[in-house]
């Protein structure tokens, strides 16, 4: 069955409002675009009033002084507009540049930086009539037609009720000099500007949040979306573990690499294994190649005994090792002393196999505190 906006009532994911960004659906305001252009040109206008009536000044009497030698040029006319057209533009082109960067400003206040080419690839779905119908009559495109009405009514109503306010003002420049009807004009143009500034401000205040909910709306999701969205997730977990269980099998295959290296091997007797090396000369305290329980011990076990590697049952030291030792690690220093006593034992042993000395006597009980031990703690706990 074919999903309708009313089923559609759950607030969008992180998910799906970033590949919104992405495909260039941001909250973006046009008012405020507009309203910060005209504020700009507006505070420019002020900012410059003195300037630009200079200027003003300066290019009509240019453009009314003749003289004998204009009038004998055949083309003088046009070197006269030529010149008065690139005076014009070299005020026109900053006031526009000024209008054109707080536009940005504003689209990027209201909706951040959102670089992306999609919006321009061709969508065919579009052609589509009555898909397009839909779009007319749909809630967002109605508010922005309504919107849109209703700013042009307001600005055409201020602009005419201030022309008509300023009318007598206007017919009063025709009597006065040139440089005070300039000023005049300069004046009265800068209050326009201001009033459509502020009636654009208005707008732009009820039009950013009124664009982030229309967004929001636009973006909300159906359960069948929430559940498709996880069930892709999902993947990405089994993708992910997928991943992390070829990592582990490699370190794995690296750690029985490493076994044939060591001193000795430490077991308990068959459910923990570590493997253990120390060299005075290049190591401070004795390191763990491999450590494993259960199948990956006996492995470890079964590759000591072929590369001629001592295996000693020492139960607590093994628990111990595998519970708190890290492989290509130091030992704990807690377990300096056992280990320590181990690998003497095993240096003696391979003295005595040598001819070097004498057979060394069973294992001495080992000092392993209890509290590194998870057996002696599992009894401990027990009642």
């Amino acid at each position: 069955m074919a999903e309708t906006a009313q089923d559609r009532h759950l607030p969008a994911s992180a998910r799906k409002i970033q590949k919104a960004r992405e495909d260039g659906q941001v909250a973006r305001s046009r008012d405020l675009g507009h309203f910060a252009a005209v504020a700009a040109a507006g505070g420019l206008l002020a900012a410059l009033a003195p300037e630009l009536a200079g200027w003003l000044k300066g290019i009509l009497a240019a453009g009314l002084q003749f003289d004998a030698r204009s009038l004998a040029a055949p083309d003088a006319m046009t070197a006269r507009l030529g010149a008065l057209a690139l005076k014009t533009i070299g005020i026109v082109l900053p006031l526009g540049g000024v209008m054109l960067a707080a536009a940005l400003a504003a689209g990027l206040a209201s909706g951040g930086w959102n670089w992306t080419f999609k919006p321009l690839r061709p969508k065919f779905g579009k052609l589509d009539p009555l898909a397009g119908v839909g779009r007319m009559f749909s809630k967002q495109h109605l508010g922005e037609t309504l919107k849109a009405s209703l700013l042009a009514l307001v600005l055409g109503t201020i602009g005419a009720l201030y022309l008509r306010a300023q009318l007598p003002a206007f017919v009063a420049t025709l009597d006065l000099p040139l440089p005070a009807a300039v000023a005049q004009a300069t004046g009265a143009l800068q209050g326009g500007v201001m009033l459509l500034a502020a009636a654009l401000a208005v707008f732009a205040l009820i039009d950013v949040p009124l664009q982030r909910k229309w967004l929001q709306d636009r973006l909300k999701m159906s359960h069948q979306e929430v559940k498709e969205e996880f069930r892709q997730l999902e993947g990405n977990v089994e993708v992910k573990g997928k991943m992390k269980a070829l990592m582990r099998e490699r370190v794995k295959r690296r750690m029985l690499a490493a076994v044939p290296r060591a001193d000795l091997v430490v077991m308990n007797p068959s459910h923990y294994a570590v493997a253990l090396k120390y060299d005075d000369a290049t190591m401070a305290a004795p390191r763990v190649l491999a450590k494993g329980a259960d199948l990956l011990a006996l492995r470890i076990r079964d590759i000591a005994k072929e590369a001629g590697v001592p295996v000693l049952e020492a139960p607590p030291l093994a628990r111990a090792l595998y519970a708190h030792a890290e492989i290509d690690r130091e030992v704990p220093a807690a377990l300096f002393a056992a280990v320590a006593q181990v690998l003497a034992y095993v240096y003696q042993l391979r003295a005595a196999l040598a001819g070097r000395g004498a057979m060394p006597a069973e294992l001495p009980a080992l000092s392993v505190p209890g509290e590194l031990d998870p057996h002696h703690k599992t009894m401990g706990a027990a009642p």
